[in-house]
């Protein structure tokens, strides 16, 4: 075995992102306090942005694979890694300030999300069952951890504590299901499963008892009913910094990790999964959207909005076809930057000792802020999936792939349930618009609104107006994401 046989340029953004997070480190150590914070936060800003372009270097590279086919270089893993790269580099734009006044923006915070990014990087480009574990395990434990940098708050510490012992717990469920597909097969490899579908039909017990552990441990990562549980808590609980974090970029990975499991590896079986991630689809709609209308936190109700999300999600899964996988990475990738904006307006309103964590929080913001409210006010209108926002058209997409395979009943509830959650989203745009703000010491004057940094704000806006800007274009996006697909798999 040789270096060049390693094909290390496969990993390279995950090199270049942990050689950055080893330099922070060391900058916290050798560089002078006052120092620190204008040499780590561009240097991992700088490396963020360095590792998309990287990744997009490799998205006319065709498929390859290294480390002893460990690890793979495709189209779509080309994409996802940079959208990972890029969504970091955008929390830590928007989370700067806020994390400094809080005492969360030290080098344990860069090093922290740079990891992450690496784990995420992992999973994306997984091939084989332990790279994928691996990946997932690196996330998680980033996650735990800056989740529990508030160490004198006990609503982070208790979020911190129930994510992990949950999330121990479904890694364990996912970890035994591979441990029985190991057995049945004789392989680790993603490859070698997917080969494996002959030998073994979809109705053998033991195979699908595999697929059940499998399924309840990604779903659990992906925060779909009944694994839900965690999602509202650990948002609301967390430093909205990193609930931004939690709730944007690692959706990409964990959409990469169900192609790469369910729709390559175990896609030949899909029998043996379709119907459990129907269900689980139609179920997170439902108590997502219907749960969301009694939240008061802004936080708690766009947790429960993601678990409807996620139950859009996984439409495009339901057929097993290359459309519906395409409507799915669609999807995310308009979601994420959707939820970008709507946790960036969020931090940006709020102050040292002020949190803009309730809807009463916006009563009025018009008022004060217009631009800002304007922006919140794309946000929900793309959440809600009214048009012309490209949140209509990504669900658009995955109702129209799930029509399509024949799950008519589930695109019923799902647009009933759609309908249900518009008045939740709306009520946030009453409250900025038609209500006038609390006159108690919360309120902020416009002076101290506008204090934001001014490259936030414009990171911003470009991020939320981009939702409509591209609507005229979002036929070449969906388009240039369906070809990052490719010939996957076996589809």
């Amino acid at each position: 075995m040789t270096l060049a046989s390693l094909n290390l340029w496969v990993i390279a953004p995950e090199i270049l992102l942990s050689v950055v997070a080893c330099l922070v480190l060391l900058i916290d150590l050798f560089v002078p306090a006052d120092a620190r914070p204008g040499v780590g936060y561009p240097l991992a800003l700088l490396a963020l942005l360095g590792a998309g372009l990287v990744s997009l270097m490799g998205l006319d590279s065709g498929s390859m694979t290294a480390l002893n086919e460990l690890v793979i270089s495709d189209g779509v893993g080309a994409v996802l890694k940079a959208g990972t790269a890029i969504g970091a580099a955008g929390v830590l734009i928007y989370s700067r300030d806020y994390a400094r006044a809080r005492g969360l923006w030290r080098a344990e915070y860069l090093v922290l999300i740079l990891f992450a990014v690496v784990g995420m990087m992992t999973m994306i480009g997984a091939n084989h069952l332990l790279t994928l574990y691996v990946g997932l395990e690196l996330l998680a434990l980033c996650l735990y951890s800056m989740i529990g940098m508030q160490r004198d708050s006990v609503r982070a510490a208790e979020a911190a504590m129930k994510y992990f012992v949950l999330g121990a717990l479904a890694s364990g469920i996912l970890l035994y299901g591979m441990s029985l597909l190991y057995g049945l097969t004789g392989s680790l490899s993603l490859a070698e499963l997917a080969s494996a579908s002959g030998e073994l039909a979809p109705t053998n017990l033991p195979l699908l008892t595999a697929v059940v552990l499998i399924v309840a441990g990604l779903l659990f990562k992906l925060g779909v009913v009944p694994f839900h549980m965690w999602v509202p808590d650990v948002y609301d609980g967390s430093a909205t910094s990193t609930t931004l974090f939690l709730s944007s970029v690692p959706k990409l990975a964990a959409f990469a990790i169900m192609l790469r499991l369910l729709a390559y590896g175990l896609g030949e079986w899909a029998s043996a999964w379709q119907d459990m991630l129907a269900i689980a689809a139609v179920l997170s709609i439902s108590v997502g959207n219907i749960v969301a209308i009694a939240q008061t936190s802004i936080k708690r109700m766009l947790g429960y909005s993601t678990i409807s999300h996620m139950g859009f999600l996984l439409l495009g899964f339901l057929g097993g076809t290359t459309h519906g996988y395409s409507a799915s990475l669609s999807y995310v990738v308009i979601y994420t930057v959707i939820t970008l904006g709507a946790f960036g307006i969020i931090l940006l309103l709020s102050k040292p000792q002020f949190e803009s964590d309730t809807l009463n929080d916006l009563k009025g913001l018009n008022h004060s802020r217009p631009g800002l409210a304007f922006l919140m006010l794309i946000v929900m209108f793309s959440l809600a999936g009214v048009p012309p926002t490209a949140g209509f058209f990504a669900k658009l997409l995955v109702l129209q792939a799930a029509l399509e395979n024949g799950f008519l009943w589930s695109v019923i509830v799902a647009v009933v349930m759609a309908v249900v959650g518009a008045f939740y989203y709306l009520r946030v745009v009453k409250l900025m618009y038609f209500d006038l703000p609390d006159k108690d010491d919360k309120v902020l004057s416009t002076a101290e609104l506008d204090r934001g940094s001014t490259a936030v704000r414009w990171v911003l806006t470009a991020n939320v107006l981009s939702l409509v800007l591209v609507v005229p274009w979002i036929g070449n996006l969906v388009d240039w994401l369906t070809r990052s697909l490719g010939d996957f798999g076996r589809l």
